[in-house]
C-alpha cells in the first residue's frame, strides 16, 4: 500500500430549498406529463427510487419556467459558489487550520461551467494565497467524490507536509428539462439533487482516516451509459437503464483487479463504503460483493434523505459510517461517465 495520506476533516453542505418526493412527481407531471407519452408508465420510477427528499440549488418555483443556458449557468455560479464556501470553511474549521495554510485547492464539478473555476471565485470571500496551486476538474460526474479524492491524495503525498483542500459541489437540478423529455429525463427528476463535500488532507498517519491506496477502471465502448449531452439550453442527462445490470455484472471483478493492484483482496475490506447511485443500484452491488441485502445501510439513508447529488454523494456516506468509526479496512467506491469505477482504500482507527 502507498504512503498514508490523512484526511483530518470532513464537511457536507446542501442548498435550503426542500423538495419531497410527492412533490417531485407532482412537479414533474404538471411539467411533462403531457409531453411525454410514457409517463404515466414509467412515474412509479419515483417509488422504486429510493429518494424520499432532496435538496435543491433554487425555489421549486424556479423550474417551473423554461430557463436558458445563461440562466441555468448564472444560477450555478451564485450557489455552487455559496455551497462551495461553505462547506470548504467547514472543512478548514474542522481541521483547525486557515485558508491561508492551504497549498493545494482540488475543485470537481461537472454540472456547471465556471472559467475562472471555483476556487478562484472563492478567493473573494476564503483568504487563500496567492501562490495556491489551483486543480479544477470537470467530466467526473458521480465517480468524482472517489476519484477526486484520490487525486488530492496523489498531490499531497508528493509534497509531504503540504495541505490539500478537496471540494465537491454538484447542482444536477438545474439540468433539468422539460421541453423533449425523454426517459433519462423522468429517472433524472425521481433521483438527484444537489449538495457539496470538502476534506483537508495531508501526508501522514493523523485524521479520522488515512487513503492508503487509489485505483481506476474504466471500460472501452461504454461511453453511452452515463454523461451529458450538450443541448441549446444547457446540459441533458445521458442515463443508461442498464447501470444495475452492468454494475452487477461487473463491479466484483473491477473491485478485485484494483485491490490486487494494491496487494490486497475483497476479503481483506472489512467495510464497503459505495456511492448510492440508486436504490436498484445498491442492490446490484451487494449481490456483486455478495453482501447481505440491506448492508449498505448508510447509502440508503444518504439517498432517501438527499438522492444522488452525484460527485458529494460518497462523501456524504463516508461522513455517517466516519461518525460510527471506521474499521481497520474500508473501501470507498463510485461509479461515474466513461464508464468508470473508482475507487479508495481507507485506514480507520477500529
Amino acid at each position: 500500500m502507498s504512503q498514508p495520506v490523512a484526511i483530518l476533516s470532513l464537511a457536507t453542505r446542501t442548498p435550503q430549498h426542500m423538495l419531497s418526493q410527492d412533490q417531485a412527481l407532482a412537479t414533474a407531471r404538471d411539467l411533462i406529463g403531457d409531453r411525454f407519452s410514457d409517463f404515466d408508465r414509467l412515474a412509479p420510477v419515483f417509488d422504486h427510487a429510493g429518494v424520499g427528499t432532496r435538496q435543491l440549488a433554487m425555489p421549486l418555483e424556479w423550474y417551473r419556467t423554461p430557463r436558458s443556458f445563461e440562466e441555468r449557468s448564472a444560477a450555478y455560479l451564485d450557489v455552487a459558489l455559496d455551497l462551495y464556501v461553505e462547506a470548504a470553511r467547514a472543512a478548514l474549521d474542522e481541521a483547525g487550520l486557515a485558508a491561508e495554510a492551504v497549498d493545494t485547492i482540488v475543485t470537481i464539478s461537472s454540472t456547471g461551467i465556471a472559467t475562472p473555476s471555483l476556487e478562484a471565485r472563492a478567493m473573494a470571500r476564503l483568504p487563500f494565497r496567492n501562490d495556491v496551486r489551483r486543480v479544477p476538474v470537470f467530466g467526473l460526474g458521480c465517480a468524482g467524490g472517489a476519484t477526486g479524492m484520490g487525486l488530492a491524495a496523489e498531490l499531497a503525498r508528493a509534497r509531504p507536509g503540504s495541505i490539500v483542500l478537496f471540494v465537491t459541489v454538484e447542482l444536477c437540478s438545474l439540468a433539468l428539462r422539460t421541453h423533449e423529455a425523454d426517459k433519462a429525463d423522468l429517472i433524472s427528476t425521481a433521483l438527484f439533487g444537489d449538495g457539496a463535500a470538502a476534506c483537508v488532507l495531508r501526508a501522514g498517519e493523523d485524521g479520522f482516516a488515512r487513503i492508503v491506496g487509489n485505483a481506476e477502471k474504466t471500460w472501452n465502448d461504454t461511453l453511452d451509459i452515463m454523461g451529458w449531452r450538450t443541448e441549446a439550453s444547457g446540459l441533458a442527462v445521458v442515463l443508461n437503464r442498464a447501470i444495475p445490470a452492468f454494475a452487477e455484472r461487473e463491479m466484483r471483478q473491477a473491485l478485485t483487479e484494483m485491490l490486487a493492484s494494491q496487494g490486497l483482496a475483497l476479503s481483506d475490506i472489512d467495510r464497503f463504503i459505495c456511492h448510492p447511485g440508486g436504490a436498484k443500484v445498491l442492490d446490484a452491488l451487494e449481490k456483486a460483493l455478495e453482501l447481505d441485502s440491506g448492508t449498505l445501510a448508510e447509502e440508503r439513508n444518504v439517498l432517501r434523505e438527499h438522492g444522488n447529488m452525484s460527485a458529494p454523494t460518497v462523501l456524504f456516506v463516508l461522513d455517517r459510517y466516519r461518525r460510527m468509526g471506521l474499521p481497520p479496512l474500508s473501501l470507498l467506491s463510485a461509479l461515474g461517465p466513461g464508464f468508470t469505477a473508482s475507487s479508495l482504500v481507507l485506514q480507520g482507527n477500529g
